[in-house]
């Protein structure tokens, strides 16, 4: 699965599983726009993804501030001329039992996870279907289909992100657009690594194949939705989870 010349845009994509997927897009020989809230590490992803040979441009970008995503997308079209693959990645935690969340910490995920993923589509969408293609991947998760204890706001976005993603696919298809999403499991990160292992064990009795996933699985996924494979394929969400939940 080949992206030669293609321009791809990947929220979140300083550190984590953006990262990953970025990696995974640069090396079948994608160009990668890495934007992030943190601009200082998402020149320093950039300029690792050179060693794979890509041509690179790292952005700040806060995804729940439109005018700033607008405006990002507009520097974007500037210097790499076009946008053909959008992964909506950029996403945050604030958890808490529901009795006990506070507004913030609701619309702090909702404002991030959900809306997020609607100001940065809109602004790429309008430039995808001038061009008359283009695959846009929004990464879910589990708990959005399944729903999670402490977890109300995340798993309200995630749910959020899937029936954007299945609207926006009924909408953007006759330009050529595909939209589809991915819902991981539990992904060996920096936040699950924290989690205390008699929690780990419990987590990994619920999933069939008795182990976390890895970052490179979701990459991986996201590189088929990404390629010429996939071009058959939107509306869809694609499961990376160990058979946790079918």
């Amino acid at each position: 699965m080949h992206l030669k010349d293609k321009v791809a845009l990947i929220t979140g994509a300083a550190q984590g599983i953006g990262k990953s997927i970025a990696e995974t897009l640069a090396s079948a020989g994608a160009n990668i726009v890495v934007a992030d809230i943190n601009l200082e590490l998402a020149a320093q992803t950039a300029d690792e993804l050179k060693k794979l040979g890509a041509k690179t441009m790292a952005i700040k970008m806060n995804v729940a501030e439109k005018t700033e995503v607008e405006n990002a997308v507009k520097q974007i079209k500037e210097q790499m001329e076009k946008i053909d693959i959008l992964v909506n990645n950029a996403g945050i935690t604030k958890d808490s039992l529901f009795i006990r969340m506070k507004k913030e910490a609701w619309d702090a995920v909702i404002n991030i996870n959900l809306t997020g993923v609607f100001n940065v589509s809109q602004a790429v969408a309008i430039l995808m279907m001038k061009q008359r293609s283009g695959k846009i991947i929004n990464i879910a998760s589990i708990v959005g289909e399944m729903g999670n204890v402490g977890q109300a706001n995340y798993s309200a976005s995630k749910a959020g992100v899937i029936g954007l993603t299945k609207t926006l696919a009924r909408e953007l298809a006759p330009r050529g657009v595909t939209v589809n999403a991915i819902a991981p499991g539990f992904i060996k990160t920096a936040m699950t690594d924290k989690i205390p292992e008699d929690v780990k064990n419990k987590m990994l009795e619920q999933i069939p194949l008795k182990k976390l996933g890895e970052p490179e699985d979701v990459a991986a996924a996201t590189l088929f939705l990404a390629s010429n494979a996939a071009d058959y394929i939107t509306g869809q969400v694609v499961n990376v989870n160990g058979g946790m939940y079918m």
